[in-house]
């Protein structure tokens, strides 16, 4: 199933770009996530669970770790990011940064153990 190439694949250059930088930080701490969907998202899975989704908008992308303790523990770092209980939002102007988005991989491999 290659559900997460297929969105990225429908997608423009520079948001393509974006969330394959983060897919592939997320992958070197998860080399096990596979390919699928959640919550129609095209995302990446862990276990059989949601570990990281991807959704480009009309004016932002967006990840979803799929857990409000995820994104607590990078609220801090995010300033001028926007930010809700499952979601962070950037572009790719303005790309989340590295540390971010390993330490909200990092959270939610915890939570799926």
């Amino acid at each position: 199933m290659a559900d997460v190439d297929d969105y990225f694949a429908s997608l423009d250059a520079p948001a393509r770009a974006a969330f394959t930088r983060i897919r592939a930080l997320a992958e070197e701490l998860a080399p096990a996530a596979e390919q699928g969907l959640s919550y129609g998202l095209a995302a990446l899975r862990l276990n059989g669970k949601p570990l990281l989704g991807f959704k480009a908008a009309k004016d932002h992308l967006a990840v979803f770790p799929f857990s409000p303790a995820a994104v607590d523990v990078v609220r801090d770092r995010l300033a001028g990011f926007s930010l809700s209980k499952g979601t962070v939002r950037f572009t790719p102007e303005t790309p989340l940064p590295d540390d971010v988005v390993r330490d909200l991989v990092r959270q939610r491999m915890g939570e799926i153990g």
